[in-house]
């Protein structure tokens, strides 16, 4: 996803142009970084963590990476034995780096989207998800409007990871969704959210 410059020059940041996959089948392959400004994946330090979260539900999980932009959360979901993973994003140098990283790892159960986040959940037929991954630009404030719509299109149980700027206030989550995990690292909140094992879609929100 498309980051703002201030979190550039953190320690663990990846080599320019280069992404790392930490772990799994391509894990030490360098992926490529589409040569735009502000464009840069999830840190290592907060992929691992992540990760470790994900590591008893990620086998055989159906995962959609929302706002994909180097696609660093979905090729690691599928690096470690997640079955599919839908990458979203409209920006076109991004969505250009994103097909070449699929063809570089021949990652067949990989589709790219491309289009904007709230169209696609607006329009979207296909099977629930199990792992949805949030990191939406910094200046994008619509994560409590995404995180309602993400509603229909969630298995029961899911998982939905959540990553902003730590300034910025954490979006209304629908109601029955569970915060699990939360950290922060540099100028980043990143948490993990339960939804309940229902299959009913209760309306409301909470805080």
């Amino acid at each position: 996803m498309t980051k703002k410059s201030k979190k550039a020059g953190k320690a663990d940041s990846p080599q320019s142009g280069r992404l790392r996959i930490v772990a799994g089948k391509w894990g030490g392959r360098f992926l490529p970084i589409a040569d735009a400004p502000g464009l840069r994946p999830t840190s290592e330090r907060i992929r691992e963590t992540l990760f470790n979260w994900l590591a008893p539900t990620i086998e055989g999980a159906r995962c959609l990476d929302l706002y994909a932009g180097t696609g660093a959360l979905g090729f690691e979901a599928l690096s470690r034995g997640a079955s599919e993973v839908v990458f979203v994003e409209q920006a076109p140098v991004a969505v250009a780096a994103l097909r070449q990283a699929e063809y570089m790892l021949r990652a067949d159960d990989s589709v790219i989207h491309v289009g904007d986040a709230i169209r696609f959940l607006n329009t979207a037929t296909q099977a629930p998800y199990n792992v949805v991954f949030l990191d939406p630009p910094f200046a994008d404030a619509r994560l409590t409007e995404v995180c309602e719509l993400l509603v229909a299109h969630l298995a029961p149980g899911a998982l939905v990871y959540l990553e902003q700027d730590k300034a910025q206030a954490p979006p209304v989550l629908p109601v029955g969704w569970e915060l699990l995990r939360e950290k922060t690292a540099g100028m980043v909140r990143y948490s993990l959210v339960s939804i309940p094992r229902t299959t009913s879609n209760p309306e409301g929100a909470q805080a």
